[in-house]
């Protein structure tokens, strides 16, 4: 069986339990590639080569013996490197975690052990998930792997790469601005950012109290959806936890769901405030013709502008990350990278009233987003321009150019990034979809069906030295 390492993580879960392929065979496929290759891409920080052979042998051994664990049994997985785990190296990328081994799982990663995944490794992030890319931190930032000179977006730039790569069949990142769906938007993977309190943030580095998501990464949205299956739902020691149950089973994901569906675009964002090129433009219009195609509606909306969310998310956001980490600028400074050093700081000039009337414009800015979704099932938009070439992000904490991904932190809505086919020079373009609050698995049902539907899943990049890339084998 050829191109183990390009398997979607719902093919090799069928194979498992049909018995035609065991996780230890996969795992040590991943891990060869990832030895091979990584050197090209830089994906990873730590590979956990012992414990991902224990666990693919755990799982062989409980599949031998009839014992089912769900969704995520014996699947390889990587996790952003701000994520904690018990024993193993946790840097946040950092120099001031250099030698940060935790005590403690992450409740997510507690609950992927607790489902049998296999844990292949700690991916690349920027510092902290904030600073970079920089090259003054513990490790060299993520390369693009359709065309490593270019750069992987961020913050959760290994795991995107990582899994776009062949290097891991599904990942973990976090999103306080776009931070799973960027890198899963260039790097052409689907990357969900679920609702605000949907997956546990306990033992998860922090940036922003408010705003940060973590959430599923995978090649397609069934494999982020059976990763969400297993990571979602209440945890009392993350104050921001939701209390709302999880409803059904969000692995198993609606087929039909295009028939009947309303989509809203909010066309004045990327047509005035951030003009969309004419490639990704083109492609996001026949994305909708294809779902209108397949029996959705589309109607346009109205929301807030894209700079009023910012406003809101930029003045929460960074004096939350200067209350984090104030005392380590104030310390010892020079363990921290110069892009976080001067972003941290400028989180120091915000005041208490500026925090405050920031919170209460961001509830109004919830509360008509949510109206729009009394009139649309989904919203629809592109997620970003196309991946250009790798180099350090300029001084500036204002992040001037207008995003299409940081309204939906600010409101808390789940969104998902898919591929939404290539550019000229062979980079992905994307897609953007996004649902009512804890709504999540209509939003990844929607991404399922669009990749159904269109053949953007059938190709993958090829790194140098590798074999020629092929769909799943």
């Amino acid at each position: 069986m050829s191109d183990l390492h390009f398997m979607t993580a719902s093919e090799a879960a069928a194979l498992f339990r049909s018995g035609k392929l065991s996780p230890v065979e996969l795992t040590r496929a991943y891990l060869d590639r990832i030895e091979a290759l990584d050197h090209l891409i830089d994906s990873y920080i730590t590979v956990t080569i012992e414990r991902a052979m224990a666990d693919a042998g755990r799982a062989e051994r409980e599949f031998a013996a009839g014992l089912d664990r769900g969704p995520m049994h014996g699947i390889p997985y990587c996790l952003k490197d701000i994520v904690e785990t018990e024993g193993i190296l946790t840097t946040g990328q950092s120099r001031s975690l250099a030698q940060h081994i935790p005590t403690k799982d992450a409740t997510l990663e507690a609950r992927l052990r607790a489902g049998g995944a296999v844990l292949l490794g700690k991916t690349t992030t920027w510092e902290f998930a904030h600073g970079g890319p920089s090259w003054d931190v513990v490790a060299p930032p993520a390369r693009n792997p359709w065309n490593r000179e270019n750069h992987p977006a961020g913050s959760s730039s290994g795991t995107g790469a990582a899994i776009a790569a062949g290097m891991a069949a599904t990942g973990i990142g976090t999103d306080t601005g776009g931070s799973i769906r960027l890198p899963a938007a260039v790097c052409g993977i689907a990357g969900l950012k679920p609702t605000y309190g949907r997956v546990s943030r306990t033992g998860v580095l922090p940036n922003s109290f408010t705003h940060d998501h973590a959430g599923p990464m995978a090649w397609t949205s069934l494999d982020v959806a059976m990763m969400l299956a297993v990571i979602a739902g209440h945890d009392p020691l993350d104050p921001g936890s939701g209390e709302v149950p999880v409803a059904g089973d969000l692995a198993q994901l609606d087929e039909r769901v295009l028939s009947g569906l309303t989509i809203g675009v909010p066309y004045r964002w990327f047509e005035e405030e951030a003009p969309s090129s004419a490639e990704v433009r083109e492609a996001f219009d026949a994305a909708l013709s294809a779902m209108v195609d397949a029996g959705a509606r589309v109607v346009p909306v109205e929301l807030p502008s894209l700079e009023s969310y910012a406003d809101a998310k930029k003045t929460i956001a960074m004096a939350e990350l200067y209350s984090i980490h104030h005392k380590t600028l104030k310390e010892t400074p020079h363990l921290l990278g110069e892009s976080l050093r001067y972003r941290i700081q400028c989180g120091a000039l915000i005041r208490a009233e500026d925090y405050v009337q920031a919170m209460r414009w961001r509830t109004q800015l919830s509360r008509v987003t949510q109206a729009v979704f009394d009139t649309v099932d989904i919203l629809a938009m592109p997620t970003a321009e196309p991946a250009g070439r790798l180099e350090a992000t300029p001084h500036s904490w204002l992040f001037k150019h207008k995003s299409l991904t940081t309204p939906f932190n600010t409101t808390g809505n789940p969104a998902l990034s898919v591929c939404n086919g290539f550019s000229k020079a062979g980079m992905p373009l994307s897609l953007q979809l996004v649902g009512k609050p804890f709504d999540d698995r209509l939003v990844l049902s929607v991404g399922s069906a669009y990749e159904q539907i269109t053949p953007w899943r059938a190709k993958r990049p090829v790194l140098a030295g590798a074999e020629p890339a092929s769909s799943a084998a």
